[in-house]
């Protein structure tokens, strides 16, 4: 007899959804086997699922209910903005004493006091004296500049994270950052310089990811429910129906205006496209380095006319990312997961992790 291959769930806890993908690997390849999402619509920005173990659990166990998810091995991802990442730049130390070394800068960079924090920590440059790139060194020889990329979540969220999935009845196999998820499912093994801008409902987190690191990263408290709250409050509707008006309102634009969005809207998000202007700008003149690219995920990608309206802004090109790129599925229900591909994305690259 066969062994069945085992299946995975990637499960995406948001501020005000949960997003469930199953992927199990057959012949060396990842292969869709189901997927499933809540969302509540209504004026969710006060609440926080990722803090609620009850009714995150519950909405989990409902997704997967509702869906006919049967795994209960699961991989999550918390949230980028409760994470803190950063690359540290450590000159002139020995091998053997790098991680003392990171220490100490860790505790001049992380906000939290490091008993309260679980950090991890990844050499990804380092630089001979001469100037070369080198990845090897004898015992005891000093690198002039070596840069770590450092991560860390407090203590506290991450017992919550647990005590989710054990509400759940889950098999948590391990708790990652939404980036790295993104990373994954959006960017692969290409080295290329990539900025990730995700839209998420009630946050934005922008990074910049070079050789699948993200080399730059910020998190704005602020997403597409300001759209959704400026078109309910100028129409007098409630949030569904302002959800719907938001996508007709931007699909509406004539020919010949692709690159433009209505004016409510434009108005709307642009603090946030400045804040992905001013973070393109800020690391390119600071690495002497040109962004290739821009990848958009979450649900804000779905916005009519947003990628041709971003690319004009930014200069630079502006595509939705494709989280089902890298899995197998049946052609038919390529319409389907084109739409919902950007607000589950974070969940495919969790669930990338077990199956690649």
């Amino acid at each position: 007899m066969f062994k069945k291959p085992q299946s995975y769930l990637g499960i995406d806890i948001g501020k005000i959804s949960v997003k469930v993908v199953e992927l199990k690997k057959e012949k060396g390849r990842p292969v869709l086997v189901n997927y499933g999402y809540s969302e509540e619509v209504n004026d969710f920005s006060n609440k926080n699922l990722q803090l609620d173990v009850d009714k995150s659990a519950k909405l989990i166990r409902d997704v997967c209910g509702r869906s006919g998810i049967k795994s209960i091995n699961a991989v999550a991802a918390m949230p980028s903005f409760s994470v803190f990442s950063s690359v540290l730049n450590i000159s002139g130390v020995d091998k053997k004493d790098l991680a003392n070394a990171v220490m100490v800068e860790a505790k001049k960079v992380v906000p939290l006091d490091l008993d309260e924090m679980i950090l991890d920590w990844k050499t990804i440059e380092e630089t001979s004296a001469g100037g070369s790139q080198d990845n090897k060194e004898g015992p005891g020889e000093k690198k002039d500049n070596t840069k770590v990329l450092l991560t860390g979540a407090p203590k506290s969220l991450v017992k919550k994270y647990i005590a989710i999935f054990k509400e759940a009845k889950m098999n948590l196999f391990s708790l990652e950052t939404e980036m790295f998820s993104l990373i994954r499912s959006l960017i692969g093994s290409d080295p290329s310089i990539i900025a990730i801008v995700d839209l998420g409902a009630v946050n934005t987190d922008i990074a910049i990811v070079e050789n699948g690191l993200p080399m730059f990263s910020r998190s704005l408290d602020t997403g597409g429910i300001m759209i959704t709250r400026a078109v309910s409050d100028s129409l007098k509707v409630d949030f569904k129906r302002a959800e719907q008006f938001k996508l007709d309102l931007s699909s509406s634009a004539g020919k010949g205006q692709e690159e433009n969005l209505p004016k409510m809207v434009a108005e709307t998000i642009s603090p946030i496209v400045n804040e992905i202007k001013y973070s393109l700008n800020l690391f390119q003149q600071e690495n002497n380095k040109k962004i290739e690219k821009v990848l958009l995920a979450g649900g804000g990608a779905n916005l009519p006319n947003i990628t041709n309206y971003l690319s004009n802004i930014l200069d630079t090109k502006v595509i939705i990312g494709d989280p089902w790129s890298r899995v197998s599925y049946p052609l038919d229900l390529k319409p389907a997961l084109d739409e919902v591909g950007p607000r589950t994305a974070i969940a495919v690259g969790l669930a990338l992790r077990e199956t690649t």
